[in-house]
């Protein structure tokens, strides 16, 4: 199978420059980095690509088990930079992609060279002694939710999801996104993001890594950007100007002079 097909890898900006992969989060595709492509295009080579359905991926490429973890998505990553051939890229992740990164990072550490975090969770799940923002309730009734009307649950959790009720095309697009993906595929990746525990893998993180995190953010509140900031042996935590899960859409100024001004210092 080819790799850059399965993936709708899609490569921009300088080709001479030094590489930036944007890897979007649960229920989205690359096009939620367009206010961020044309921030780096002119210095940095930049990549994108969709997860094995989403967007325009090739979903015959779909397999039950091997997305039941976040694992398989990291696999993925590490495919798409070999096919591409990639050294020391940065790997901008948002949300669950965050982890993805760590773990691709791991995979493959001649890869990926330094990490960029939007909105990271690595455990939505509260726990002793660490706040997720979520019970375990919680969670079983978000993903029943899901997975008795994916439709429904779209159009009610884009909203809050997205914050900025002021701004409520923000909250139709992420909607119209999460519609746009198929419902099976959704839901496996659902299970797969909110029951996942990547807080172990944290520690392991060995690359200059930046965090970016919102001040008000109903899916990784503060205390997640805390944690990860911590865990995370000598990395940058940012507190953006913005609210909502996705900043990069959001408030993509102050997400981008953040991005902009980590990879300047690398």
């Amino acid at each position: 199978m080819d790799i850059l097909s399965r993936n709708h890898v899609t490569v921009t900006g300088n080709a001479q420059g030094p590489t930036v992969v944007l890897a979007h989060g649960f229920g989205c595709d690359q096009n939620m980095w367009r206010l961020t492509v044309p921030a780096l295009a002119d210095d940095y080579r930049v990549v994108l690509f969709d997860y094995v359905g989403a967007g325009r991926s090739d979903a015959t490429a779909f397999s039950a088990d091997r997305y039941a973890s976040l694992d398989g998505y990291a696999r993925d990553v590490v495919e798409v930079c070999e096919a591409l051939d990639l050294r020391d890229a940065v790997f901008v992740g948002h949300s669950v992609s965050a982890m993805i990164g760590v773990l691709a990072a791991g995979l493959a550490p001649e890869r990926i060279g330094a990490l960029v975090m939007v909105a990271p969770s690595p455990r939505y799940i509260d726990d002793e002694g660490y706040r997720g923002g979520f019970s375990a309730e919680d969670i079983d009734e978000l993903l029943a939710s899901l997975e008795a009307n994916y439709l429904g649950w779209s159009a009610a959790m884009a909203p809050l999801i997205m914050g900025n009720a002021d701004r409520p095309e923000l909250g139709d697009e992420l909607k119209n996104s999460f519609c746009a993906t198929d419902p099976d595929m959704a839901r496996v990746f659902a299970r797969t993001t909110f029951l996942s525990d990547s807080r172990d893998d944290l520690k392991n993180v060995s690359v200059p890594t930046l965090v970016l995190e919102c001040t008000q953010d109903v899916i990784a509140p503060r205390e997640v950007g805390a944690f990860v900031h911590e865990t995370i042996p000598g990395s940058t935590l940012v507190t953006l100007d913005a609210t909502g899960h996705c900043p990069h859409l959001s408030a993509p100024e102050a997400t981008n002079r953040a991005i902009v001004g980590f990879l300047a210092s690398l």
